[in-house]
């Protein structure tokens, strides 16, 4: 099994526990966090002993805040990795790919590429004191492919944008009258019910349910284009001064200040119009 130092990887009966564990960081990703998520769900793709998969973060306080905005400000990029690259857009597609069920325990914040980690799981469990939402205006990026498409499909055009848009926050009971979550349950029984729900899963015909995700997967798979192209401009996106102000002022504990990036014709505007 391989070594990790940013995630812990465990398998119990037919369950592999996926856990972030960057608490003092609130579970945020780099690039080495992002690699070490790929080897483990590919571990539990391969092992066949395993049913479901559970993915969490460590501690009460963060399910996962998303990308490290402050190794951004402070190297330009989320740091070194193995490859040389940055392969968030593989692990999306890895989370909906493998051919086993993945639930998200919710254990704290789901913020920014965080929230879209949990969107992309096929069932969510969250904890009681949960909070969900997206950051990315406010921190110099976005997410225009699964994490903004997909998740109009999961809570509606109008809440998507809405989340998107607005950059709040959402407790947990709110998250599951929106459907964005299956069920909110007492921090202190989170895991336990997450590990219930895979143990029923677990006792089903394999066969039937990895038809059953593939066949949920089919009508949102275009999407995976569109996480691409997203994926280049926000790559792009990173590098020019509005950008890297949203990073700065993250790193810096202030508000970011972008007026000087609404002064610019609009692309796309018809004067005529």
């Amino acid at each position: 099994m391989p070594d990790y130092d940013d995630i812990t990887y465990s398998v119990e009966n037919a369950t592999a526990l996926i856990t972030i564990n960057r608490p003092e960081r609130y579970n945020a990703f780099r690039g080495q966090t992002v690699e070490e998520l790929i080897k483990a769900f590919r571990s539990a793709w391969a092992d066949t002993a395993v049913r479901v998969v559970i993915l969490t973060g460590a501690g009460d306080k963060a399910f996962c805040a998303g990308g490290d905005v402050k190794q951004r400000a402070e190297t330009g990029d989320y740091g070194p990795t193995e490859s040389g690259l940055f392969e968030i857009g593989y692990l999306h597609k890895l989370i909906r790919d493998i051919p086993k069920p993945v639930i998200a325990a919710v254990n704290g914040a789901a913020i920014g590429g965080g929230h879209v980690l949990h969107v992309l799981c096929d069932l969510s469990i969250a904890s009681a004191n949960a909070t969900f939402g997206q950051a990315g205006p406010r921190v110099g990026s976005f997410d225009a492919g699964f994490g903004s498409a997909f998740l109009a499909r999961v809570v509606g055009e109008k809440r998507a944008r809405e989340i998107w848009f607005l950059c709040r926050q959402y407790d947990a009971e709110t998250a599951e009258r929106w459907g964005l979550v299956n069920m909110v349950v007492p921090a202190d029984r989170l895991l336990e019910e997450a590990k219930s729900w895979a143990a029923e899963i677990a006792a089903l015909s394999p066969t039937a349910i990895r038809f059953l995700k593939q066949s949920f997967n089919a009508d949102t798979d275009h999407q995976a284009g569109l996480s691409n192209l997203g994926l280049s401009a926000v790559d792009l996106f990173y590098e020019s001064p509005e950008g890297q102000e949203g990073a700065r002022a993250f790193a810096e504990k202030r508000t970011p200040d972008f007026a000087a990036y609404a002064t610019k014709a609009p692309v796309g505007a018809d004067a005529r119009s």
